[in-house]
């Protein structure tokens, strides 16, 4: 066969045969669960209180069930989780977040928000522990998308208020021997479909012992091998969500980055 033909073969078998699956985009808006992911947040009540529970952390002042709404989604049908509490009022963070029952040590993550007003201010921790924020206006390692405190994201890859946005992140949890630290957690993060963080570490907890597990150890530097569950932050501001689902890994080797 003339290499004119085989090459024309081939792209007719190409376009024959799609490519499969996995290597089709599973991030972004919308994108649909891996497989064996698990879904955790599907903006129901029913899988509100099956899967979540308050964070009583030293601040929680709110009780159960839990108090966030379930509100029609502004954008598509359905319904998505609004994260109104009256005990976070003012900005009072840790005194109404959420978080899920089970925890986690290595996986893979996907979330889908949505800001109402300017300036609305929610955050999604990674075992209960590093803060991936969401905040609407600032532009800083402590705004949209960043890695609380620690590395700021490109602003121009978030959609705006009212339409929804999605993290897509790989996160591999810190690594102790003989109950010291020896490797930093890591974590990969996509941005509305478009790599945003890659290998990241993360140096402590931020925000002190409100914000989550050993948040007030050490300053947020003192770790322990602990797994922890996703926890989403309440601050007295409408932020929804939508389409959350998780995979358990085991990430032997300090590297969280992957391919949409």
């Amino acid at each position: 066969m003339r290499f004119h033909d085989l090459k024309t073969v081939s792209l007719a078998v190409l376009f024959a045969f799609p490519a499969s699956p996995a290597l089709l985009a599973d991030v972004g808006v919308g994108a649909k669960p891996v497989p064996n992911a698990e879904v955790i947040l599907d903006g129901s009540r029913e899988m509100l209180d099956a899967k979540w529970i308050y964070w009583e952390g030293p601040r929680f002042s709110s009780k159960m069930p839990i108090q966030w709404k379930i509100v029609d989604d502004p954008v598509d049908k359905g319904t998505a989780v609004m994260t109104h509490d009256p005990a976070s009022a003012g900005g009072k963070f840790g005194a109404a977040d959420i978080v899920t029952k089970k925890a986690y040590k290595d996986f893979r993550l996907h979330v889908e928000f949505l800001i109402v007003k300017a300036g609305g201010n929610s955050g999604v921790y990674l075992q209960n522990r590093y803060e991936i924020q969401v905040l609407d206006g600032d532009k800083t390692n402590h705004g949209m998308a960043a890695i609380i405190n620690e590395a700021a994201t490109d602003y121009e890859l978030y959609n705006g208020l009212g339409k929804w946005n999605s993290y897509d992140i790989t996160f591999r949890a810190a690594r102790f021997q003989d109950g010291k630290l020896t490797e930093k957690p890591l974590v990969t993060l996509y941005f509305n479909g478009k790599k945003a963080h890659t290998n990241h570490s993360i140096t402590k907890v931020w925000g002190g012992q409100f914000s989550g597990i050993d948040g007030g150890n050490d300053d947020g530097r003192g770790i322990t091998d602990v797994p922890g569950g996703l926890k989403l932050q309440a601050e007295g501001h409408d932020v929804r969500y939508r389409n959350i689902w998780i995979k358990e890994l085991v990430l032997d080797k300090p590297d969280t980055d992957f391919k949409e």
